[in-house]
């Protein structure tokens, strides 16, 4: 009697993974269907110019990308550079801080009453007998096409000594740099910034303070505009200075032609 009830029992349990076996093959097949008549649609691809534009467009963010994170690199190699020599000094003194800092970003340096000047190589590599110069301070500095920046600056501060100093071709010196050189100004007599991308007009004004400089060289700023006027507002400000300024085209510069310069010699 009770052989009938159990077989439909049995039956559903045994059927249970065989449902389940055949709802997965019919996913599959509705999902193959899918798939081919998406391929076999008569949708036309897009033209080649929207097909470069969506390739350009995603690479775009991977170029970017790539840029910023060479950029950041950079400026942390430029700070580094430019750290600040604080072991040096304490243990060395000033001028020995001073004298390996330029050292270390590729420079030169010469000491009061010593005609031998001290210069790294282009390997970085350099004489150390200026270890023998502890209590002599600097007189001339180049840092000609090096890193050093505003804030390596603060390795120069003290030596009231500095006569000359050399700054030709440093990408990174800018307004900041040349307003923190007053700390120059009692010594200071010849100035080297041609050839400085980063000077405007504006941090020009900050050689005001530099009342004893009586050399400047400002060539071939690409920052500066109206450089014909600028030169006669820094011979205004140092009068005892003698400014050389070449590679600008004065007349066209101007921004105002032959009117204007004729006005400026009036006001001088």
């Amino acid at each position: 009697m009770f052989v009938p009830n159990e077989f439909p029992l049995n039956g559903v349990i045994m059927s249970a993974p065989f449902m389940s076996l055949h709802r997965c093959f019919q996913r599959s097949a509705h999902f193959i269907v899918a798939r081919r008549s998406l391929g076999s649609s008569s949708v036309s691809p897009p033209p080649l110019h929207r097909r470069i534009l969506l390739f350009l467009t995603q690479r775009f963010y991977d170029v970017e990308m790539l840029f910023s994170w060479s950029s950041q690199l950079r400026r942390k190699r430029i700070q580094k550079k430019n750290v600040y020599y604080g072991y040096s000094q304490r243990h060395y003194g000033r001028n020995i801080a001073a004298a390996y800092y330029i050292l270390s970003l590729k420079g030169g340096c010469r000491f009061v009453g010593q005609s031998k000047w001290f210069r790294a190589d282009q390997r970085g590599k350099f004489n150390w007998d200026f270890l023998d110069h502890k209590d002599t301070p600097l007189e001339e500095i180049s840092m000609n096409h090096t890193l050093i920046n505003y804030t390596g600056l603060e390795n120069l501060e003290g030596q009231r000594s500095l006569r000359t100093l050399s700054l030709r071709g440093c990408p990174e010196v800018d307004d900041w740099f040349l307003a923190r050189l007053h700390m120059f100004q009692d010594s200071l007599e010849e100035l080297d910034i041609s050839y400085c991308p980063r000077i405007t007009t504006g941090g020009l004004a900050a050689l005001r303070n530099l009342k004893g400089l009586r050399r400047l060289d400002v060539s071939s700023l690409p920052g500066i505009s109206s450089p014909g006027l600028v030169i006669i507002l820094l011979e205004e400000m140092l009068p005892q200075c003698q400014i050389t300024a070449t590679g600008y085209d004065f007349n066209l510069s101007q921004g105002g032609g032959e009117g204007n310069q004729e006005q400026v010699q009036g006001e001088r």
